[in-house]
């Protein structure tokens, strides 16, 4: 930490003033900091998802995250700012030094921020109000949400400033993996694409035969488009880059991919004929990593 600073805790339910906090969340005001600006509040977190909440900015804001994971010594911590974050910038504390990772004049809900958080010392995330925000005292909230990634076959690649998909096709050892770690596993057809220029992403809208299992609720049962269908549908998104040319067309598919800040993000996508050969000559060999429903 630097010196000559302040650190007032707030964690596993300790209050101060208005903060208020759980093992995930956190929610608190920056009115300490009108008292003595070299003031830091500190929060701990304990879990590998969840968000903050700071109303009233004050100077600064440091946010230490304490997951109770047994596994992974090698952790990536992803961050998605909020839309109203304008005004603050965003470190990453590594052995006590400071890295910048988010400008305070960009547009950092744009974006999804990740960072590798290796060795001994625990992942920490440090906000920065700029002096107009902390002096201004008017309503506004900034904040973030977090996830922690372990070293799973089905999180994405992470580069300098966030999440990134693999245009590559999976091999069979990757397919035989995703399928087993995989957030979603889902079977059917792409309906449509579009595309977001500023994200330099694609969306491409899945009508699936079936939701063999999801982390969350990215496919939902929606109602047939014409009245003489009685049968539900699963219906939902995944997002890819623009740069791996997903196009709307024929056959059918098997969807795999990671789950982050309540999206999905395209892993392996082989047509579900060819998986089908690679996972009957895998288990003829005893090779299959895990069993998988066949119809």
């Amino acid at each position: 930490m630097l010196p000559g600073v302040i650190l007032l805790m707030c964690f596993l339910g300790l209050q101060f003033r208005s903060c208020a906090t759980d093992l995930c969340n956190w929610t608190g005001s920056g009115f300490a900091a009108g008292v003595d600006s070299r003031i830091v509040l500190q929060v701990q977190l304990r879990c590998t998802e969840g968000s903050v909440r700071w109303i009233y900015p004050g100077q600064a804001l440091r946010v230490v995250l304490e997951p109770n994971l047994s596994t992974a010594m090698r952790t990536t911590v992803c961050i998605k700012p909020s839309p109203s974050l304008r005004g603050a910038s965003v470190f990453i504390e590594r052995a006590g030094q400071l890295q910048l990772l988010v400008t305070e004049g960009g547009r950092p809900e744009q974006q999804v921020f990740c960072f590798r958080a290796d060795g001994p010392h625990r992942p920490a995330i440090y906000l920065q109000s700029s002096p107009q925000t902390a002096g201004s005292w008017s309503r506004r909230t900034m904040g973030f949400r977090y996830e922690l990634l372990s070293n799973r076959s089905s999180a994405p690649n992470v580069g300098h400033s966030g999440l990134q998909a693999s245009c590559q096709p999976c091999n069979n050892t990757q397919l035989l993996m995703a399928i087993c770690n995989s957030d979603f596993v889902v079977r059917g057809y792409i309906s449509d694409v579009s595309h977001d220029s500023l994200r330099q992403t694609s969306r491409v809208e899945v009508s699936a035969v079936r939701v063999y299992w999801q982390r969350s609720g990215v496919f939902e049962q929606r109602a047939p488009a014409s009245a003489s269908g009685s049968a539900l549908t699963w219906r939902g998104h995944i997002h890819t880059l623009m740069q791996c040319h997903v196009k709307p067309g024929d056959g059918e598919f098997l969807f795999t991919g990671s789950e982050h800040f309540g999206e999905a993000w395209l892993g392996c996508a082989p047509r579900y004929k060819d998986f089908l050969s690679v996972y009957q000559t895998a288990w003829a060999a005893r090779q299959n990593s895990c069993d998988f429903p066949l119809d």
